[in-house]
């Protein structure tokens, strides 16, 4: 039996970084847009970035932290502390590069914006403090398996600002991987951690559809 669950939690790992880089942020149109790339205001347009993913995961506990304290499987302790101090460094990352850009641009609808974060806000976590056997767990494994194309960005960032890309210290995908394969788990918590990671990768989505209209809505002023 625990050969059948260690195998099963393998094909877990490789399926989330699969679901990972094909539904979250790494499959966005925005991310690899010429607006954050080569338009003449990409800085401008990299700059609402910068902000709009700081009202998202600046204030703490985040979603990791949070996740963390639902934790029930203490082969994921050391992956959670990793994680929690990775998410440390990137908010420190984050920051430095908003000191750097300058303010946000000015946008319309900058009230929905906050509406819309302060509800991904809420959303996130209450995911990440799900109750459900496995819901925190992919949460928090979704946004770290994500990040990876969010810190693309911030690293686009940070060169057309003219400073030094900060390294990266959250776990890869190789080491997400293998926690999840030391988790034992059944067909009904896979169904649980794939639903968390799949919640957020829906969040993310929308943050980056929220910045694309944003800056449509710039170049219509």
């Amino acid at each position: 039996m625990s050969a059948v669950l260690q195998s099963a939690s393998v094909d877990l790992g490789e399926m989330l970084v699969a679901i990972a880089a094909s539904e979250g942020s790494a499959s966005h149109p925005y991310t690899h847009s010429y607006a954050l790339n080569a338009d003449p205001f990409a800085n401008r347009n990299l700059a609402d970035v910068l902000h709009l993913l700081a009202m998202l995961y600046g204030p703490q506990p985040g979603l990791v932290e949070l996740a963390a304290d639902r934790n029930v499987a203490p082969e994921a302790d050391d992956w959670f502390t990793h994680a929690a101090r990775g998410f440390s460094a990137e908010r420190a990352y984050l920051a430095q590069l908003i000191v750097a850009a300058g303010p946000g641009p000015s946008t319309p609808g900058e009230g929905d914006t906050a509406a819309a974060i302060l509800d991904q806000r809420r959303a996130m976590a209450t995911i990440a403090a799900s109750d459900r056997f496995g819901c925190a767990l992919g949460a928090a494994a979704g946004l770290v398996l994500d990040w990876q194309a969010v810190r693309a960005v911030l690293d686009t960032a940070a060169a057309r600002i003219g400073i030094d890309a900060a390294p990266c210290d959250l776990p890869d995908e190789a080491e997400t991987a293998a926690m999840l394969a030391r988790v034992p788990v059944s067909p009904r918590f896979d169904r649980a951690i794939t639903f968390g990671a799949r919640q957020i990768l829906a969040q993310q989505r929308g943050l980056w559809d929220v910045l694309e209209a944003r800056t449509s809505a710039r170049g219509a002023h």
